[in-house]
C-alpha cells in the first residue's frame, strides 16, 4: 500500500476543496438531483453543505490541522458507520481517517449513498493513492476499530456488536443557544441559520434558546422573517402542521410565527419546526444547567463568554464547523493515533 506523505495529502484535499467550489457537470447534475432520493437534499442545502466543507478544507486550516496529525505506517482498517440525516454528515470521519493514513472502511447511510462516493471518486483523481484507503460495504467485518454515528437507540446495538474493539459511538445531541436581550437585529438574523439551515435536522442545528425573564419573544421572530419560505417545502410542512395540530388540541401554550413554533419546554430536543424556549433569571443558572448536560449538547450559540464545558460558537457559525471542531467534543485525531 502506498504511503502518502502529508504533504500530497494536503495537496489533494486543497485540489478537493477547489473542485467542490466549483464542480464539474457531473457532480453538478448530482446536486440537482439529489432531492429526487432524499426530500430533504434539496439543491440549496446539498450546495450549503459542499461550500461549508471547501471552506473546512481551507489551506492555512490543513496545515495547522496536520500539526496534530501522525500519520500511520501500517494503516488500520476503521470501520465508519455513517449517518444521512444532512448532506455529506459522515464527510469529516472519512477526511480523518484519510488524514491519518488508515483505511476507511465505509457503510454509507440510505439517505445519503450518492454524494460522498462521488466526492472521494473526484479525491481519488486528484491522489490515486486514496484508491486503496476507500472501501464500502453493506456489511462490516474485518476492522480495527469503529466510527459508529446514530441514535440513542442504535447507540446500544452498536455498543453490543462493537463495544470490543476501540470505537466511538455517537448518539442523539442537539445544540441551543443562550440569549442576553443584548443582541443586535443581525445576530439574531444569523441565529435564524442556526435553526433552519438543513431544516434543523443536524445535531449542530440549535433546538432551544434560553431567554432572560423579560425576554419580548418578538425580538427573536422578527429578524428570522427572511426564513418564511422553509414552510413550502413539504416535509416540514408536514412537520410543522402536525405539531401546531397537537399544541392546539391539548392546548399547550405556543408561539406561533406561521413557520416554526416557540414552546416553552425544559427539555433539549424540540421536534422538526418547533423551537423550545426557557426562561432565565441569572446565566450563572444557565451555565450549570449546560454544564450538567453536556454530554447532551453538541454546541452553544451566543456571544457572552460562558465558559462552558461544550463548544461555544458565535451567531450563525453552529453549521460552519472547522476541521478541529469534532462531533460530541471526541478528538477524532487522538483517537486514530491510539489504534
Amino acid at each position: 500500500m502506498p504511503f502518502l506523505s502529508a504533504e500530497k495529502i494536503i495537496i489533494a484535499f486543497n485540489q478537493l476543496s477547489a473542485f467542490m467550489t466549483e464542480p464539474g457537470a457531473d457532480f453538478s447534475n448530482l446536486m440537482e438531483q439529489s432531492s429526487n432520493y432524499n426530500a430533504w437534499f434539496t439543491l440549496e442545502e446539498v450546495q450549503r453543505a459542499v461550500l461549508s466543507l471547501s471552506n473546512m478544507l481551507n489551506n492555512t486550516d490543513l496545515e495547522e490541522w496536520f500539526e496534530t496529525i501522525v500519520i500511520s505506517q501500517t494503516p488500520k482498517k476503521v470501520g465508519l458507520i455513517l449517518a444521512g440525516n444532512i448532506p455529506l454528515v459522515g464527510f469529516h470521519d472519512v477526511l480523518s481517517v484519510l488524514a491519518t493514513g488508515n483505511i476507511a472502511l465505509i457503510k454509507l447511510s440510505s439517505s445519503d449513498d450518492k454524494l460522498l462516493p462521488a466526492l472521494l471518486n473526484q479525491l481519488v483523481i486528484f491522489e490515486p493513492a486514496f484508491a486503496s484507503h476507500i472501501e464500502y460495504t453493506e456489511r462490516l467485518k474485518d476492522f480495527d476499530a469503529i466510527i459508529a454515528t446514530g441514535s440513542n437507540n442504535s447507540s446500544r446495538y452498536f455498543d453490543y456488536y462493537f463495544g470490543k474493539v476501540p470505537n466511538i459511538i455517537r448518539k442523539n445531541r442537539n445544540s441551543v443557544a443562550v440569549l442576553t436581550g443584548e443582541e443586535s437585529f443581525e445576530y439574531m438574523r444569523l441565529l435564524g441559520h442556526d435553526i433552519f439551515d438543513y431544516f434543523g435536522l443536524g445535531c449542530r442545528n440549535v433546538s432551544k434558546i434560553f431567554i432572560p425573564e423579560d425576554y419580548d419573544i418578538k425580538n427573536f421572530f422578527e429578524p428570522i422573517e427572511e426564513f418564511q419560505p422553509i414552510i413550502n417545502h413539504f416535509k416540514f410542512n408536514n412537520n410543522y402542521d402536525y405539531n401546531k395540530s397537537i399544541y392546539l388540541v391539548n392546548a399547550v401554550k405556543h408561539f406561533d410565527n406561521g413557520f416554526l413554533l416557540l414552546k416553552e419546554d425544559t427539555g433539549l430536543s424540540s421536534p422538526l419546526a418547533v423551537t423550545f424556549y426557557e426562561r432565565y433569571k441569572d446565566l450563572a443558572d444557565v451555565k450549570a444547567s449546560l454544564n450538567a448536560q453536556k454530554e447532551n449538547i453538541q454546541c452553544v450559540v451566543a456571544e457572552t463568554p460562558l465558559d462552558l464545558e461544550s463548544p461555544q460558537l458565535g451567531f450563525g457559525q453552529s453549521q460552519s464547523p472547522r476541521l478541529w471542531d469534532y462531533a460530541d467534543n471526541v478528538n477524532t485525531i487522538v483517537f486514530l493515533k491510539s489504534l
